[in-house]
């Protein structure tokens, strides 16, 4: 089927030509699909270090010890997450896509001053500090400074879950 030049028919051109466009944007979404977070989520989870000086402190140990495996955000249940070495110290994460970290031992988080606004739940003094996708909680009232940091999606599960076991250190007066 050739055309008097020797070239193949118009027609037959525009009928492979549609072909393979439509292979390219199936094998794209494929290439999409197969590599969303599923596959991300499914390594160890690396978390930048930040200063904790107090993270070998014996209430971090325990704290680490008492943490909940799982957690409860928006009814979902957010399992332990393997954390990439290396790890920080005294560090736990939940849940794949949007993980929920906490981190014990850290500095006085600078918003805490006398006049900030705190939350208690189940006897914890926590300081809100806000982000763009997520909020970072910090326990003000234990010997060390405890942050969890919960996606903006998650549901306050995991912060009453987490007071509970911050719950058990004892209290101490803030510190400014």
């Amino acid at each position: 089927m050739e055309t008097d030049n020797g070239a193949p028919p118009r027609g037959l051109i525009i009928i492979a030509t549609v072909i393979a466009v439509a292979l390219a944007a199936g094998v794209a979404v494929f290439g999409l699909m197969a590599g969303k977070s599923e596959d991300i989520a499914a390594g160890p989870l690396p978390l930048v270090s930040v200063p904790a000086p107090q993270a070998g402190a014996p209430q971090c140990a325990t704290l680490i010890a008492g943490i909940p495996t799982e957690l409860t955000s928006n009814g979902q249940k957010l399992g332990v997450r393997d954390l990439a070495a290396p790890a920080p110290p005294s560090a736990i994460a939940w849940g794949d896509t949007d993980p929920v970290v906490l981190r014990c031992g850290l500095d006085a988080p600078p918003e805490l001053t006398p006049t900030a606004q705190l939350r208690v739940i189940d006897g914890v003094q926590w300081l809100q500090v806000p982000g763009e996708v997520s909020a970072t909680w910090f326990v003000v009232d234990r010997a060390v400074y405890i942050a969890l940091t919960v996606p903006d999606t998650s549901g306050t599960g995991p912060l009453q879950e987490i007071s509970a076991a911050v719950a058990k250190l004892p209290a101490v007066p803030l510190r400014f």
